[in-house]
């Protein structure tokens, strides 16, 4: 091996670095590590294992940005929800499997849509795929005529023209919850809503329309709630003060119901041998073990295939006119916090 000077200290090792310690010149590494031709078997070795050695990784960023294609797809998620991150996850399985990249933009309390919209757009991602976007059809509607856009977890109006649409038939998901306490028993059944949040329409369409049908509209209850663990809490407190508590409740979501168990623990109401609770994800929350959370899953890999699919037909022009919409058919997941109602046979 060529004596080389060491790599500099603190620093990514470079190509010249790697150049430098297998003795060839900066282009012919730079040959070897596009895998193009030009090099021979040796020499392609000996650059390859002085890459190794110095810990070198190629820029793909760079070389994208090089040829004028970012292949960045552009994921904005809401920090606070347990389901976006799981969401998250498959889309990185998704986008690597069709040779694409993600850039992550969170949405917080300090943080707006817009300014994470703004932020991938400054990143030249290519297309975007917003998780549960809460802003008017009309805006996203703008931002389909920029560049494709995928709606993931969310139904859309006529107003969001060329924006595509990949989410799951909440008001199925709430229906099945509704037929699994009615099949154990309960016939006193609560939901906590979720307000405006996305989905949350759909899912109070659900609990009513399956409450009706099994001849309970005149105890269907409604309870306003909301998306994160202080609504749910803040919801069971209602409930725990209220004149005839339930048998049990359907929660807005997996996170809403977390807050619930804990308001419910800390009044020493047993769950489900007192009240039942019911999610809404499947997130990896409710998962785990002293959670352990009867709730309706979300297809989530299914979701963010179908989610990345579309967002490249749409960059590779395999997809174009109509808007399109997949829906994607829920599943209960049985758990520990549902059970038949106290008194029952």
């Amino acid at each position: 091996m060529p004596s080389t000077p060491a790599v500099r200290d603190g620093k990514r090792p470079t190509l010249t670095d790697v150049a430098a310690r297998a003795g060839v010149s900066t282009a012919l590494a730079s040959i070897v590590m596009r895998g193009a031709k030009g090099a021979g078997a040796a020499t392609r070795e000996r650059v390859l294992q002085a890459a190794r050695e110095i810990g070198y990784r190629p820029d793909s960023r760079a070389r994208l940005l090089r040829s004028n294609r970012s292949h960045l797809l552009g994921v904005q998620f809401d920090l606070q929800q347990p389901f976006h991150a799981d969401l998250v996850e498959a889309l990185y399985t998704a986008a690597e499997s069709a040779g694409y990249q993600l850039a992550l933009s969170v949405v917080a309390p300090s943080r707006s849509e817009q300014h994470a919209v703004e932020t991938l757009l400054t990143d030249r991602c290519e297309a975007l795929i917003l998780l549960s976007p809460s802003v008017p059809g009309t805006r996203l509607a703008e931002l389909a005529a920029q560049l494709p856009v995928v709606s993931v977890a969310r139904r859309l109006g006529p107003r969001a023209t060329g924006v595509d649409v990949v989410r799951t038939a909440d008001d199925e998901g709430a229906r099945q919850a509704v037929d699994h306490l009615v099949a154990l028993g309960h016939r006193d059944i609560v939901h906590i809503d979720g307000g405006r949040a996305p989905g949350a329409a759909d899912r109070r369409r659900g609990f009513r329309t399956a409450m009706n049908r099994h001849g309970l509209a005149d105890r269907a209850r409604l309870v306003p709630g909301g998306m994160t663990e202080e609504d749910g809490a803040a919801a069971a407190r209602t409930l725990l003060t209220a004149a005839a508590r339930p048998t049990a409740v359907l929660a807005f979501n997996d996170h809403c119901a977390t807050g619930v168990l804990d308001t419910f623990l800390r009044a020493r109401v047993a769950v489900p041998d007192e009240i039942s609770v019911v999610g809404f994800d499947d997130s990896h929350l409710a998962r785990l073990a002293h959670i352990d959370l009867t709730t309706v899953g979300q297809e989530v890999h299914h979701m963010a295939r179908m989610a990345v699919e579309r967002a490249v037909a749409r960059l590779e022009g395999e997809a174009a006119g109509d808007d399109w919409e997949s829906v994607i058919p829920p599943r209960l997941v049985t758990r520990s916090t549902t059970a038949a109602p106290q008194g029952s046979p």
